[in-house]
């Protein structure tokens, strides 16, 4: 892509309304502009970086047996009143009504759909176990939309549910979302922990979030350092391995603040392994039995034929969100570095141009087209700057690589750079195989 085509409205100016580093890259590098509060536009850059999460976690989910589908926006009241959340779940519903007077609303959440889906499709133990999961547009009328992507009304999410005959078969569902998680957020460049959470409106008895550390969370976390040990890579796809997994995570202390005891907390921890921090939550995983297949008639036949109510579990990855997050977790010295796997671009050549010397970008063109033939997804500034306002502009973009096309170059060597790294001099085909591992 070259950047004099490429739809980015970078600004200069700091969004007044942005608070943290990554609402305010956001907009300034023209990821996203918002239309009303909590409710953003995806611009090209911003969107480009959604999608390569979303692939993440599409694969990540198929991988463990998840089954793909899409689920509407607009559900039907009627659901929401059989499982007794239509009056509970409060103002963050947005309730509309249709041209027939029918009440209606925009899913904040998918269980009772999910159910009501289940419900009509299946009626014996023989079909399950059933991972169903899909990525949708989701909107809750938060009452104090605020930074950026990261508390929103409209926000796209990664929403499964799991569908067992009993619960010792659930916990095996659950072990297999938790295992998914970690491997997810892994490959997006994140340390995510999964800590001991509240369940809140959705509901049950199990859950935990997972959470990266930063400043600007809004989760309050007390955790034993030695959690950040853990290797998950150790743990195989086999139900013993993944029970074993969840265990070593759950028997060391980290809880959100909704389940934080001072007490239990001074107790199981050494006081120079405490840590109490903030995190932002990027995943959450549910299991909640017969809440809503027990009230919603979600019955099916077991190995004697005795009817029996299904159980649940709900698990959720906020895709859009993890946008923001990303940016927080990787923002360092006015500089943003995205992790290769989600980078919006693999490496920006930066030429530097004048009008009576065009035999830079003419190098640089020569690279690009030999770069794309590699498939090594590329942006060349093709545009006529001066070399400083160029660094700081990609520096806020944030591609990881850099081919710098200057009074450095030579003839068989270029200059190339990672971010936070100093440049070295090196030839093509070395940068090549730098931006195919």
């Amino acid at each position: 892509m070259l950047l004099s085509k490429l739809f980015i409205p970078i600004t200069k100016d700091l969004p007044t309304e942005a608070k943290i580093k990554s609402h305010q890259l956001m907009i300034m590098t023209g990821m996203i502009k918002q239309s009303s509060a909590g409710i953003y536009s995806w611009l090209p850059l911003g969107f480009k970086v959604m999608k390569k999460i979303e692939k993440i976690v599409r694969e990540e989910q198929n991988f463990i047996g998840a089954q793909e589908m899409l689920m509407p926006t607009i559900q039907s009241s009627e659901i929401w009143k059989e499982s007794g959340r239509y009056d509970d779940y409060g103002e963050e519903m947005l309730r509309i009504k249709d041209r027939q007077g029918r009440e209606m609303l925009y899913g904040p959440t998918n269980e009772e759909l999910i159910t009501d889906i289940f419900r009509s499709s299946v009626k014996s133990y023989k079909s399950l176990p059933q991972l169903l999961y899909h990525i949708q547009w989701k909107f809750r009328d938060e009452i104090r939309p605020r930074f950026g992507v990261m508390r929103c009304k409209e926000f796209y999410m990664k929403d499964a549910y799991s569908f067992d005959l009993s619960e010792e078969d659930a916990k095996k569902s659950y072990n297999k979302m938790f295992y998914s998680y970690l491997k997810t957020f892994e490959r997006l460049g994140l340390k995510a922990i999964p800590m001991a959470a509240d369940t809140g409106p959705i509901g049950g008895d199990l859950s935990h979030e997972f959470v990266i550390l930063a400043e600007t969370g809004e989760s309050q976390i007390y955790a034993d350092k030695n959690i950040f040990e853990i290797n998950s890579n150790k743990y195989n796809f086999d139900d013993q391995s993944l029970n074993k997994m969840r265990d070593d995570f759950t028997k060391i202390y980290a809880v959100t603040d909704e389940k934080f005891s001072e007490a239990e907390f001074n107790k199981k921890v050494k006081k120079e392994n405490q840590m109490k921090t903030k995190g932002i939550e990027v995943g959450h995983i549910f299991y909640f039995s017969d809440k809503y297949s027990k009230p919603m008639n979600c019955l099916i036949d077991d190995k004697n034929g005795k009817k029996t109510s299904v159980k649940m579990g709900s698990y959720g990855i906020g895709v859009s969100r993890l946008v923001g997050a990303t940016i927080e977790a990787n923002y360092n010295n006015n500089v943003m570095k995205w992790p290769k796997s989600i980078s919006p671009f693999d490496v920006v050549i930066i030429p530097s141009i004048s009008k009576n010397n065009k035999e830079n970008l003419e190098k640089a063109e020569k690279i690009y087209k030999e770069l794309k033939k590699q498939n090594i997804d590329v942006l060349l500034d093709d545009v006529d700057e001066n070399m400083s306002n160029k660094f700081k502009k990609h520096d806020l973009i944030g591609v990881p690589y850099q081919i710098i096309i200057g009074s450095k170059s030579e003839k068989d060597k270029i200059e190339f750079k990672e971010l936070n790294s100093k440049s070295e001099m090196l030839s093509f085909e070395k940068i090549k195989l730098k931006l195919k591992i």
